[in-house]
Parts: C-alpha cells; structure tokens; sequence
C-alpha cells in the first residue's frame, strides 16, 4: 500500500506539511485549484519558495492573507513572536470575526472537495477543537477559531488532506516528536511549551523536548499526527522508500528546521484489524440515516452502507454496515447508539482488506481541465474514473450532456498514456 512516514526530528507543523508534499511531487497548481473550492479562496495566496535549512535542499509554503487579515496577521506575530506556521485557535476571539467547528464542518461538507478528503479534514479539525475546547472547559462545538488563524489552519488541514488524497497515501507513520521547549506568547499570555491543546494532542503519542527552545510542533502538526499517524521509532522494515522531500519551518535553528518526509510503499501487514459494526433498523428516518453516513464517515469510518432487509412481522428495514478500524469501533458504535435507534449491535472481524493504489492526474478535454483517479492492482492499471464535481461543473458551464465530458476526460487520459 502507499504510504508515507513523517521524521519528526524538528517537530511537525502545518506548512511544514505542505512543503513537504510539493517536493514529493504534488503539483502546486493542483493544491491551489483544489483549495479554491473553498468559499475562504479570496482571503488567502497560497505562495511555495525554496529554503536552505541547515545545508538541506526544502520547500517553504507561506500562507498570504489578503486585505485587513494580513495586516492583523502580521502584528499578531510581531507583538507575540509566533512562528508563522503556528495555527491559532482561540476560546474567545474578541474583535475579530471568527468560524466555529460546525461553520467549518457545513463549509467542507458543502464543497466541491472528494469525499476523502472531507471526511479528513473534518476529522483533522474536530481533533483539534476538542483539544482546545477541553484546555478551556468548552464544549469542541463553541470553539471559535480565530479568523487570522481559521484561514491558515483550513489551508493547511485541508491542503493536507488534499495531498493525501492526490498521492494515493494508505498509511501513515510517524516518528517520535520534538515538542521543542521554553515559553511562547499566545494570546492568553505566555505559555509553556507544549503548548496546552498540543499537549492534550500528542498524550498518547512518544514525545521528546530536545536541544532546541522553540515550539516545534504546532497544533495543526500535532491534530493531523493525532488522527492520521501510527507511530514508528525509525523508517518500518516493511516501508520501501521511492522518494524523500523535506518541508521547511519558518525558523532558523541549530538543528535542520525540516520535517523530512519519506514516500513509497508500506509491504508489511496493517497496523490495525478491521471489523465490521452491523445493526438491523426498521424504525429510522432517511433524514436521521444520512445524518448518521456523515458522522460515522467523519469520525474515521472507512466504509458505510446500508442494505434493504425485511424483519419480524415483515417489516421493510435496513441493515446497517460500518467498515472500521478496530481501534474505532468503539467510538464508532457510541455514535450509532446515540445517532440511530438501534440499541445492539453485532462486530464482525475483517480478515485481510486489499486496495489496489491510486494516482490522480490532470487532463484536458475540449470543455475544461479534469481531474481523474487511476487505480492500479501489482503495478497493473485496472480503473479510471473522472472527477464527478469536475464533469458536473463543466457540463453545466458548457450545456453538455454528463456523460459526454466524462468520456472526453477518460479518453484524454488513455491518450496520454498512449492506448
């Protein structure tokens, strides 16, 4: 399977992410076209330039806001000293406009983005504000992410996630991450590092405080670590790396200020069982069932389905399927038993899930750019699929029939590979 692993030897922050990304080959055009199906696309410019860290050839991304956000945003960080990259999440935020966990939700949910990438990103954010909500004795839902911070902290969330999603990742490893160490300003004052929500993030991660007294690891890092990451000491024996990329910080430090990511292919078994949640229902709304789809699927679900069924007294039902880590199911069946009006459920083991690897490419028909996802099983190419909301977009635009940009766009892409 493909994967990735994140040596976090300077810590892990949000455009450090981004960097490494674009380096390990995700086309700075496709990022930046897929963040503007973001309604936030006119407050920010997303800007990639090359760093020299401590001798090491990196990719620095910089998130520019424009307007008054970018004024703020500047003498927020010459008042406080924060590195650039640190994602800023307030319990209050007074005198700015700000979006709360559901305004950010409802924004992704309602976008043009893939499923997969939504469902990480939201995943990514709730981590996140239930972090700084539990730090501030707030419910996760009345986080208000400051609207300086919100901006950088979407583009580097869903950046991420969209990055994930174009390079066909699998898996994700981690290293042990330096917090760093000291004090740092925010705006509640001076801090210890970790940083409290960054705290709350990596508990259950290994953690070091090394050599340098900064804050290394930001919460937008420690968030994305917290749901995606397993951990790994060093590079997994079973990895197969095909390409290093390392993405820069915005310090200068004794150390390399680089998050070196490795890419390749993950050949040992998986690092989680899988199972799956089962519950018979046949007395549930549609509306309640497509709610559930979205709370299973953001909190991690892999897979959600239902099947129609009859019960006793030949009732028409449903039978309701949850594909899952078994690291998951609990949580996942505390939301089934809150969400439905199931009150059991059956668990089921998985024994293997194959995939095959997935690769999304660019194409250009005569009504527009599309972007279609190539899946290939042991190096064999098997499917292709173009973009729907892409499709939809342009036969809407052109007054064309669906199905005619969607063979354009497959036909496209066979003539580039030259069949």
């Amino acid at each position: 399977m493909k994967a990735i692993y994140l040596d976090c030897f300077a810590g892990i922050s949000g455009n450090m992410l981004l960097g490494a990304f674009l380096q390990a080959g995700v086309p700075e055009a496709y990022l930046v076209q897929e963040l503007r199906k973001l309604p936030v696309q006119d407050e920010f410019t997303l800007v990639s330039s090359e760093a020299v860290k401590n001798g090491i050839h990196a990719c620095y991304v910089d998130v520019q806001l424009t307007g008054e956000e970018q004024e703020q945003k500047h003498a927020h960080q010459h008042a406080h000293g924060h590195e650039h990259e640190h994602a800023h999440i307030h319990a209050h935020a007074p005198h700015h406009q700000h979006r709360t966990l559901t305004d950010i939700r409802t924004m992704l949910e309602q976008s043009a983005l893939a499923m997969p990438v939504k469902q990480q990103a939201v995943a990514i954010f709730e981590a996140l504000a239930e972090a700084e909500g539990k730090v501030h004795g707030k419910p996760a839902a009345e986080v208000a992410f400051h609207e300086v911070g919100a901006v950088d902290s979407i583009v580097d969330i869903v950046g991420t996630a969209i990055c994930l999603d174009y390079l066909g990742i699998e898996q994700v490893f981690a290293s042990r991450l330096n917090l760093g160490s000291g004090f740092v300003h925010c705006a509640h004052g001076l801090m210890p590092v970790p940083a409290p929500a960054v705290a709350e993030l990596t508990k259950e991660f290994p953690t070091t405080q090394r050599q340098v007294e900064q804050e290394l690891t930001t919460p937008t890092g420690a968030a994305v670590v917290n749901v995606l990451a397993h951990y790994s000491e060093s590079l997994p024996q079973a990895f197969v790396t095909q390409t290093i990329a390392y993405g820069a910080g915005t310090w200068d430090l004794d150390i390399p200020n680089v998050l070196r990511m490795y890419v390749g292919e993950y050949q040992g078994p998986g690092t989680a069982e899988h199972c799956i949640l089962e519950a018979n229902i046949d007395d549930m709304t549609p509306q309640v069932c497509g709610y559930l789809y979205t709370q299973l699927l953001a909190a991690g679900a892999l897979d959600v389905w239902t099947t129609p069924i009859y019960m006793k007294k030949n009732r028409p039902a449903v039978m309701l399927s949850v594909l899952t880590d078994k690291a998951k199911a609990q949580e996942l069946a505390g939301i089934i038993f809150r969400e439905s009006t199931s009150i059991g459920l059956r668990i089921m083991p998985v024994q293997a899930r194959l995939e095959c690897s997935r690769r999304t490419a660019q194409v250009d028909t005569p009504y527009g750019r599309v972007a279609c996802k190539a899946s290939a099983w042991q190096g064999e190419l098997v499917n292709v699929s173009a973009e729907y909301e892409d499709c939809r977009r342009l036969a809407e635009a052109q007054q064309v029939p669906l199905k005619q940009v969607q063979r354009a766009a497959i036909e496209a892409f066979y003539a580039r590979l030259g069949k």
